[in-house]
């Protein structure tokens, strides 16, 4: 490895993985530094144990380093990353912390998600409940809606990002995605429903 003294000027992802690519250790820094969390975030909603989660998304990078000269160069960095490493996690067949415990066939089901509204955006009662009824809602979806709610709005990728990430077609993704807003519809009004996915965090 041949590390460079200066560090990257942009923070900008697709810059930053080219010079990954051509060897630049300080841009894999950067690139490690600015997607760990998303990465341990979106790992931990597949399993419990977080050193397990913490230990996968290190062979992660560690898999990224070792094959770089062998990676595409036009990827979607962040959702390049949250897909090897969802497959990373389902190869992990043995591990008792998978959330479902479940076959392969399984890995879909497993995906365990909670919502939390920031509270400054409540800012009554009354918003407080319909939130918390909203958060209900979210939670009753099924898994794989969830993770969809999730990619979609939570970490803003598009229908083809988020066809890559749980390898399925941009079409699946599609109709996934209306039918967990159509549930949510029966009960919210459109206005009101897209405001708070914007704002739900976890």
């Amino acid at each position: 490895m041949k590390p460079h003294s200066q560090p990257p000027r942009s923070s900008d992802d697709n810059v930053l993985w080219q010079r990954f690519l051509s060897g630049d250790v300080v841009a894999f820094e950067h690139l490690m530094s600015s997607h760990f969390r998303v990465l341990f975030r979106y790992g931990c909603k597949f399993s419990r144990d977080q050193e397990f989660v913490k230990d996968s998304v290190q062979d992660l990078f560690l898999h990224l380093w070792e094959k770089r000269e062998r990676l595409r160069a036009d990827v979607a960095v962040k959702p390049y990353m949250m897909a090897s490493l969802r497959r990373l996690m389902h190869r992990s067949t043995s591990s008792k912390s998978w959330v479902g415990e479940g076959d392969l066939e399984k890995a879909d089901e497993a995906f365990d998600l909670e919502f939390s509204v920031e509270q400054q955006y409540i800012n009554n009662e009354s918003t407080l409940v319909r939130t918390r009824q909203l958060e209900k809602l979210l939670m009753e979806l099924p898994k794989r809606q969830k993770e969809v709610v999730y990619l979609k709005f939570f970490q803003e990728l598009s229908r083809e990002q988020i066809s890559e990430v749980m390898a399925v077609s941009p079409q699946t993704v599609s109709n996934l995605l209306q039918i967990a807003i159509k549930q949510l519809k029966k009960h919210w009004k459109a206005e009101f429903l897209t405001f708070f996915l914007i704002h739900l965090f976890i």
